[in-house]
């Protein structure tokens, strides 16, 4: 990719320091949402014969994103909300965050085959009832974590408030314990390619961070969620979350010892309509191509599964590691939503 090709500008040259890894991150999610939207539901050679070889896939004109980029928009401006008023908690992140998606929920805009949880989910939170009331406690779909790439990239944040506001927005809509912590491992896999962590290790991190958090319950950040599932205790129920999570990370660790690019890799990971294999495939793309941001894009997009969902993840990852410079110029200006992308972008990383 030559210097003109890349989304920054021209006469001021990219350093480490200030490589905007939450401008990368928003980009890249809503680049990735846009180029999987029309291959969603669509297996390879159905996508193949549609849009030529994967790896010179064309990013969409007009650049329409899903309600992917709309609900991670939707949880930014909460959390921007909720910080105005004081450091974030559950109580003051709450109230902005249930606001905002109540507001998608009602959109005209919101027309982009959103998921059946969210949309349940939000039409019970526009009421008075308890939130917990009203999230879908046997539902761990992707719709969880699709959106909670703003936690990770949230400055100034604990390790106690990142993992507690990545779970607390998931379970606004989505209840079930995978989706918590699949929500609470994207955040964290965002946070720490911020921050410079290296794509080599980001499995076993991941892997180690599931394992310390396996039986710990945020009850202060979820309340009594647990008692509208079936098991006994707090902790037996977070830890289910875990567990499955740990699972699928084995399978992706397993997929890169032999990695081949040119195999879906939702065979592997799984096809990513639930929070855990979202999670995993996205890595999994991502992984395969760490230095090249368009490829794993591309590879995201062409598989057999959520493809939205799973771009969306790949350009977050993506986005986080390498900063704002990754993206194509001429794709990055013409994303839908792109001046709020870029609003929200620029406030993180200042």
């Amino acid at each position: 990719m030559t210097a003109n090709d890349r989304f920054a500008n021209d006469r001021t040259p990219m350093r480490t320091a200030t490589k905007q890894a939450a401008t990368g991150t928003l980009i890249g999610l809503a680049l990735g949402d846009a180029l999987g939207f029309p291959t969603e539901f669509s297996d390879v050679p159905s996508i193949l014969a549609k849009c030529g070889p994967w790896r010179e896939m064309a990013l969409p004109k007009p650049a329409i994103v899903t309600d992917d980029t709309q609900m991670t928009l939707a949880l930014a401006r909460g959390i921007r909300t909720a910080m105005d008023r004081g450091p974030l908690d559950p109580l003051r992140m709450t109230r902005p965050v249930r606001e905002e998606f109540v507001d998608w929920y009602h959109s005209p805009e919101n027309n982009r085959a959103p998921g059946r949880t969210c949309l349940v989910a939000c039409q019970k939170l526009d009421s008075d009832r308890p939130w917990q009331d009203a999230s879908q406690i046997g539902s761990k779909g992707c719709g969880a974590n699709m959106r909670v790439a703003p936690v990770g990239l949230v400055p100034r944040l604990s390790e106690g408030q990142r993992a507690g506001a990545a779970q607390l927005q998931a379970a606004l809509t989505h209840g079930h314990p995978t989706a918590l912590a699949a929500s609470d491992l994207t955040a964290r896999a965002v946070f720490l390619l911020a921050q410079g962590a290296e794509p080599l290790g980001l499995v076993g991190r991941l892997r180690s961070y599931a394992y310390e958090n396996r039986s710990r319950y945020h009850h202060r950040w979820l309340g009594d969620l647990w008692t509208r599932a079936h098991d006994a205790t707090p902790e037996d129920f977070i830890r289910r979350g875990w567990d499955e999570c740990l699972a699928v990370l084995e399978r992706l660790a397993a997929a890169l010892r032999e990695p081949n690019p040119e195999v879906d890799p939702c065979i592997a990971t799984g096809d990513g309509w639930i929070a855990e294999e979202a999670l995993a495939t996205a890595l999994h793309c991502f992984l395969l191509f760490p230095d090249q941001p368009l490829p794993a894009l591309r590879r995201a997009a062409c598989t057999r599964g959520d493809s939205d969902s799973i771009a969306c993840l790949a350009g977050a990852f993506a986005g986080a590691h390498l900063g704002a410079a990754a993206w194509p110029k001429e794709w990055a200006e013409r994303i839908e939503y792109r001046s709020e992308l870029l609003t929200l972008g620029a406030l993180w990383d200042a």
